[in-house]
């Protein structure tokens, strides 16, 4: 039996629901979790190392450095006490080489989330706390965490986006509306942000000025829209929405204007952290479909509504972006790693052959 035979019989099987995934299904082997995912990824590795833990890495625009947001591990020691914010998150960035260590980026101050480097390499922006670092009062609760996950994350008040040189320098703040400002990306051009803001009262999806100008709102539904990013033509917009207000996430595509809104997905699941592939065509994102303790990868073609799944790795697969060439899959994970902990790892990808649609049953 040949490998891709192989690859294409575990396949079948696992969608088949005879292979892991919850459900009461049994766990799938090491042996055959490789098999499956060798279809379209390869030399699977651990990235980040040293961190409590460390998830939503993204590339810089030459693919040889990533930004990510991670919470150190604490100090060897007796009876310490840990500062207000020691388990926040906090920017990283990092040349994608061994042994390079991650310079800190952000102010170590507060909450950050949600880096993504500028088209041209010379900045980054992030959403931070540090100017409102103490937590409301009473605690604002998870905005999403389903029974049985360990992820879950909030909408903390106060939570603005900034700009800032490679080196943390010049730090600007580009959003001061009140509540949360963050989930920003750039577009291919460098001239725009689209994020994420509560300013109007609600969770929607807007597009501003590279300087923080001129915001406007795409997203006009009620429930969440979140998680935007511009594809790489710079036509389309592609997010997360939780418009049924049930804590279950879909994931819509719309033209820059927001007049051209499609649902992508349609469940029972959380679906999220769509990411363009350079081709403009195929997104990747993470589902809660096999289990809200096991979220894993999927590809998709926006127009045709074929996907794949990619990742069967017990646990939490989330967060994946693909490199600017389309060659490196970078993703968060907890259940790949010796510790348990979310940490980021890498893979080679091949988009060939890519998701099909399936075929129409006979009558």
């Amino acid at each position: 039996m040949t490998p891709s035979t192989t690859i294409a019989l575990l396949l079948s099987a696992a969608l088949a629901g005879q292979y892991g995934g919850g459900g009461g299904q049994r766990p799938l082997s090491a042996e055959e979790v490789a098999k499956l995912e060798s279809k379209h990824l390869a030399n699977i590795r651990q990235v980040t190392f040293g961190f409590f833990r460390a998830g939503e890495g993204y590339f810089g625009p030459d693919g040889k450095r990533i930004v990510f947001q991670a919470v150190p591990n604490l100090p060897e020691s007796v009876f310490l006490e840990p500062k207000a914010n020691q388990y926040e998150y906090q920017i990283f960035t990092a040349e994608l080489e061994p042994g390079a260590k991650p310079k800190l980026v952000s102010t170590g101050e507060g909450a950050c989330t949600c880096a993504f480097f500028s088209p041209d390499g010379a900045s980054l922006i992030f959403g931070s706390t540090h100017l409102n670092p103490a937590p409301p009062s009473p605690p604002r609760s998870a905005a999403y965490g389903r029974s049985g996950s360990r992820y879950r994350w909030s909408f903390p008040d106060g939570m603005d986006i900034f700009r800032t040189d490679l080196d943390g320098k010049n730090l600007t703040r580009l959003t001061e509306a009140e509540g949360y400002d963050a989930e920003g990306s750039f577009s291919p051009d460098g001239k725009q942000i689209v994020f994420t803001s509560f300013r109007d009262g609600d969770g929607e999806v807007y597009v501003m000025d590279a300087d923080g100008k001129n915001p406007r709102r795409i997203t006009h539904a009620k429930g969440y829209d979140g998680g935007p990013f511009f594809s790489p033509d710079g036509k389309r917009i592609v997010y997360r929405s939780d418009r049924k207000e049930n804590d279950l996430l879909q994931l819509y595509v719309n033209n820059v204007e927001g007049t051209d809104e499609r649902a992508l997905t349609d469940n029972d699941s959380v679906n999220w952290g769509p990411f363009w592939h350079p081709d403009s065509r195929h997104i990747i994102y993470s589902t809660s479909r096999h289990g809200h303790a096991n979220y894993e990868v999927y590809l998709m073609n926006v127009d045709t509504g074929a996907e794949e799944r990619l990742t069967y790795h017990d646990g939490f697969d989330g967060l994946p972006v693909f490199s600017p060439d389309g060659s490196k899959l970078m993703w968060t994970s907890n259940g790949r790693g010796t510790d348990r902990n979310s940490q980021l790892f890498l893979a080679d990808f091949t988009l060939d052959p890519a998701p099909q649609p399936k075929a129409a049953a006979n009558p």
